[in-house]
């Protein structure tokens, strides 16, 4: 565990939020003059659920020059490969990807299985999303959970830590983490996070168009 991150700099941090079906519709236009540059959005859990309110917030975060992220909810007990597999369909049923758009792995539930299983099945999901899309996805948990060992081996993979209970840009950072990238900072009224760093230091985590061979 560390917390030996510096504070973060108001000019030198992004704000975000994240959503799912439960917000229902979004007006993603007052959230950009509010000041959010990024927001993550549901797309996929497990190997069947797709988020109804995907699609539109996908469009709606792009239409409003929100850097756009969307994630998966990791359902462990099931095939990792057909889970990144409908992932990547989602997604692509949305408009697909564009420069600078990111992908993560919301990683907060075993499903009942031992850590050693729930770390192999983030550990694969993530293989086959960079291997299919040519990105490393963010990994999305928060300190308990990684502590017991469920996300070893994705110390490679940019940390999304869910904290709210810890100072804004100072969030408890555990193993197999050294640092973190995004801090989920507040749950209520709405997910809250900062991105320490700038609006291109973030897009340089997401998606970049393959060069034809």
């Amino acid at each position: 565990m560390c917390r030996a991150c510096p504070p973060v700099s108001v000019a030198a941090m992004l704000h975000g939020i994240d959503v799912s079906n439960w917000q229902g519709a979004v007006d993603w236009d007052a959230h950009a003059r509010a000041g959010v540059s990024f927001a993550f959005a549901k797309a996929s859990e497990g190997s069947t659920f797709a988020d109804r309110w995907f699609g539109a917030n996908w469009n709606g975060m792009r239409e409003s020059w929100i850097v756009c992220g969307a994630y998966h909810f990791a359902r462990p007990a099931g095939d990792p490969e057909e889970q990144a597999a409908h992932f990547l369909r989602t997604v692509q049923r949305a408009g697909g990807l564009r420069r600078g758009d990111l992908l993560a792995l919301d990683l907060e539930t075993t499903d009942r299985m031992p850590a050693v299983k729930v770390a192999r099945f983030a550990h694969r999901w993530c293989q086959v999303v960079t291997a299919r899309a040519g990105i490393k996805p963010v990994i999305y948990t928060y300190a308990s959970f990684a502590q017991k060992g469920n996300c070893a081996g994705l110390e490679d993979h940019p940390l999304w830590i869910a904290a709210p209970d810890d100072p804004r840009g100072r969030p408890e950072v555990p193993g197999p983490w050294r640092g973190w990238t995004i801090h989920q900072h507040a749950h209520s009224p709405l997910d809250r996070n900062i991105f320490r760093g700038t609006r291109a230091e973030l897009t340089s985590l997401g998606y970049r168009r393959r060069r034809s061979a």
